[in-house]
């Protein structure tokens, strides 16, 4: 009976990180492919077929224009395959794009002007733009964005803030001449600024001071166990619950925050990624299929404001991943696009088979480096 107990209980506990999961990262494909669905329908291509997944059909449907609509048994991405395409990834078919009449032909994603392919291929990331920010501008409209005025409540000895002068009851007013409203907008700035000397403004009485610091990187255990990297000052502010308020925006308002929140999470990306390829952070922070399970999972338990966050952070992510300059990437199909423009003519068959072979190479292994983040990440917490 125990054991019994024990499997229904990693069962559920499976459920609850699978259901999150599912939820979060097919909102997140359905949206990129939908962008490139809608601007192929809108500039005359044909689609063939609308895939969330991979591998073999559950379950689909073919709608009045011929594309068929399925859910594949992988659900680790999704594709859209346009008429004269021979794969998944949009390779050309040359022997069908040869057999085509001059009617078949204005179908063809291949045979469509270079403006309407590259507006195509950019739909799919920029649909992941938007729909982070309509997820941030419904929340903020909604429920809205918890604020604390950025009052220092406590200096933590031999900090940086120490060393930089601060004081209990400095409010902080702008930072590096940004204005600063709250205590949120303030510590996210410090945690993506480590090592980096700030300028901080700070009102002290009936007079304002410039006061430089350096936030430190330091190593923080989330409440699920999730370790990061951020830069602190070593100030706090005041828990008391009168201090926490909730900002609710209007419909303007809210879009201008969602697109911010959004940018943000852009920029925070960048820096991240320019600090490891100088060497100054570490790679482990990059994970694949497992975290974001695992991270579903857990945010879920924090209700569902919390987890539709996360889809607009990994709608973010993925529209990032994808306008990277790697064949097989929508990024990759927009290199190659203004090549041709620069050139006149697209590049030869050949050139674009080893770019995709190369591009296949790269994707392969940030996948199996990911997923090797993802185990050792969860070795680490058990």
């Amino acid at each position: 009976m125990t054991f019994l107990n024990e499997m229904l209980g990693a069962g559920y506990a499976t459920l609850g990180y699978l259901i999150p999961f599912l939820f979060v990262l097919t909102l997140v494909v359905f949206v990129h492919e939908l962008g490139h669905f809608l601007v192929a329908r809108w500039s005359g291509v044909r689609v063939l077929a609308f895939s969330i997944g991979f591998g073999p059909e559950l379950f689909g449907f073919n709608d009045r224009h011929g594309t068929r609509w399925r859910v594949a048994a992988i659900p680790l991405g999704g594709y859209v395959r346009f008429y004269g395409d021979e794969d998944a990834a949009s390779t050309p078919d040359s022997d069908a794009l040869e057999r085509m009449s001059p009617r078949e032909r204005e179908g063809s994603f291949f045979y469509a002007p270079l403006k309407n392919r590259a507006a195509i291929v950019a739909a799919g990331p920029f649909a992941n733009f938007l729909l982070a920010i309509a997820i941030f501008a419904t929340v903020f409209m909604t429920v809205g964005r918890p604020v604390t005025d950025a009052i220092v409540d406590q200096v933590q000895p031999g900090s940086a803030a120490a060393e930089a002068g601060f004081v209990p009851g400095d409010r902080v007013v702008a930072i590096d001449g940004g204005a600063i409203s709250s205590f949120n907008a303030m510590q996210r700035i410090v945690s993506s600024s480590p090592e980096r000397a700030l300028v901080i403004t700070v009102e002290r009485g009936a007079e304002r001071r410039d006061l430089t610091a350096t936030p430190r990187l330091q190593e923080m255990t989330d409440g699920f166990g999730n370790k990061h990297r951020i830069g602190l000052l070593g100030i706090s502010r005041s828990t008391t619950p009168g201090d926490v308020r909730y900002q609710t925006f209007g419909p303007l308002e809210a879009i201008a925050e969602g697109a911010k929140e959004t940018w943000f999470v852009v920029a925070s990306t960048g820096s991240y990624l320019g600090r490891m390829i100088t060497g100054r952070e570490s790679a482990d922070q990059l994970g694949g299929p497992i975290r974001i399970a695992k991270t579903s999972g857990d945010v879920a338990s924090l209700g569902f404001v919390a987890l539709i966050n996360l889809a607009a952070i990994l709608s973010v992510s993925i529209g990032l991943l994808n306008l990277m300059p790697v064949p097989m990437l929508d990024g990759g199909h927009l290199l190659f696009y203004a090549l041709e423009a620069v050139r006149g003519r697209p590049l030869g068959p050949r050139a674009q088979e080893y770019g995709m072979r190369v591009g296949l190479a790269l994707v392969l292994m940030l996948m199996i480096f990911a997923t090797w983040n993802d185990i050792v990440h969860l070795s680490s917490l058990g």
